[in-house]
């Protein structure tokens, strides 16, 4: 999945590469409707389905690794102890997420989970100066300041702190942190493996728990239900893929506009398809945010226009 810049026909008329927008475009879609398939899932829970996607997503990858015969390169990251280590606490985060993010799409609040990945951006920059000290510029200040009054209306408004968005934001813009320290030096494949692999034992520990309690559902719901369940491993590594293969094709401002396909179409889920409530408040919570984004995308816009033009975008 290594980009082809050499093709004739890879590009549009305007320069972007087609193969690149069609699989961003196709991993944010695919990200945007996981709720609709945790939920298809059906009796099972929250902790089930977090363990069995992390022990088929480490299969899926092992199989994919075997395939493209890149043991050698997996094995030289796994005698890297910085990195080993490194990949260990973005796996930490990454179960966080995924934890989070299953649990809010089987207990009916896919809106709330949407909000999470609204302000994931706004997180992120954030985070740029609690923790890379980055200096932010006054547009960037404002976006921050809106977000934070939205979370302040929800809070209030709503009668309930918005645990759900702030987790996902939060553990998603901690994990693209780390993941950023070791940039392109581990491919996705390989960096979900060494995530997955390290919480192996903790998935056999939350299957264990769950037959001791309420029962494995895995080939107990009919054979629909068990292919499904079967899926989890692809359904989370393949959007990975195709994420990675988008951000080595195509501009970083095409991805950052493209990110907003996955949280705009759980929202349309849990409002259209669930019919989750949506309250004046809330509305007025979700404004807020989608106003900050519009401030941040102004100011990514500017810096655009200003900076060297770039052709791709280094891998995330």
């Amino acid at each position: 999945m290594n980009p082809s810049p050499a093709s004739p026909d890879v590009s549009s008329p305007s320069g972007i590469n087609r193969a690149g927008l069609g699989y961003a475009i196709s991993s944010y879609v695919l990200w945007g409707f996981l709720p609709i398939y945790f939920i298809a899932l059906a009796p099972t829970g929250s902790l089930e389905i977090v363990a069995w996607r992390i022990l088929l997503s480490l299969v899926f990858c092992a199989l994919l690794i075997t395939v493209t015969r890149g043991w050698d390169a997996f094995l030289a990251l796994l005698r890297d102890r910085r990195v080993l280590f490194t990949m260990g606490a973005a796996g930490a985060l990454i179960y966080v997420n995924w934890q989070t993010y299953v649990f809010a799409a089987t207990s009916g609040q896919v809106v709330e989970a949407s909000l999470g990945y609204f302000i994931n951006p706004i997180v992120t920059v954030f985070l740029g100066v609690l923790v890379l000290r980055e200096r932010l510029n006054t547009t960037q200040w404002v976006a921050v300041g809106i977000s934070i009054g939205a979370v302040v209306v929800l809070a209030v408004g709503h009668g309930q702190f918005p645990w759900i968005a702030l987790l996902l934001a939060f553990s998603f813009g901690f994990y693209g942190l780390i993941k950023k320290r070791v940039g392109a030096r581990v491919d996705a494949v390989s960096g979900l493996t060494l995530e997955t692999l390290w919480l192996a034992p903790l998935a056999a520990v939350q299957l264990w728990w769950v037959a001791a309690t309420t029962g494995l559902t895995m080939g107990t719901e009919g054979a629909w239900h068990t292919v499904l369940l079967l899926c989890a491993g692809a359904v989370t590594a393949v959007p990975l893929l195709l994420f990675a293969a988008a951000s080595r094709r195509l501009p970083l401002i095409y991805m950052g506009f493209i990110q907003y396909f996955a949280p705009f179409i759980q929202f349309l889920v849990g409002v259209v398809v669930l019919g989750e409530p949506m309250p004046l408040e809330r509305w007025i919570g979700f404004a807020l945010v989608w106003a900050a984004l519009a401030v941040l995308t102004v100011d990514m816009l500017r810096n655009a226009r200003k900076a060297p033009k770039r052709v791709v975008a280094e891998p995330v």
